[in-house]
């Protein structure tokens, strides 16, 4: 019938003439060339050009090649939609003593984290690079320290800042705690909205 479970051949289709545009989006931001792909992957220029201008189909032998270059999940490059299963399958990493699980799928936009935070990272580490983020304390009292600024937030506390400026954050020594991180690059910043106030 041209069906696999619920999705049809045009779905399928639409989701393979997406991912050449992704394609070219993960090159620019990894500030890759087509030749440096080409040598990483033994993918031809040519045929990096045509998948990202939707000119072949990805196969799968080449799109885990990519993966590999591009340091992403299959899944992420593909962005195909999962079938019949709402969980979000997260998956943890250790990074710098942190347990550190994604909450975001795209590569190339905001980034979002949940951050649990061992007892023992209680030396500040300052360091400073491009963009913007913002942190929500879930649980426990963090030490955030901004510059020259160094305080203690605490569940429900908010901060967001520029990471240019030098910054760390970890557990005050009295237990651990748990934060949400959203990063995003030079230029991108959180929209809040508020709802309009009665009789305006």
């Amino acid at each position: 019938m041209g069906l696999v479970g619920d999705t049809s051949a045009a779905d399928i289709a639409a989701v393979l003439d997406q991912v050449g545009a992704r394609l070219k989006r993960l090159r620019t931001h990894r500030r890759m060339t087509l030749t440096g792909v080409a040598t990483a992957t033994g993918i031809s220029k040519s045929t990096m050009s045509r998948l990202e201008t939707g000119q072949r189909r990805p196969t799968l032998e080449l799109l885990l090649a990519l993966s590999h270059a591009y340091r992403v999940p299959l899944d992420d490059l593909v962005a195909a939609p999962d079938e019949g299963d709402p969980r979000i399958h997260l998956k943890p990493d250790r990074v710098k003593g942190r347990t550190v699980i994604p909450l975001t799928r795209q590569p190339d936009g905001m980034q979002a984290w949940k951050i649990v935070i061992p007892t023992s990272k209680v030396i500040p580490e300052p360091r400073a690079h491009d963009g913007y983020e913002w942190i929500y304390v879930l649980s426990g009292h963090v030490r955030f320290v901004l510059g020259e600024q160094d305080c203690v937030l605490r569940a429900g506390d908010v901060a967001s800042f520029d990471t240019r400026v030098p910054h760390w954050f970890g557990s005050t020594g009295d237990g651990p705690t748990e934060i949400i991180s959203i990063f995003g690059r030079p230029g991108e910043r959180m929209t809040v909205r508020t709802p309009p106030t009665s009789g305006s």
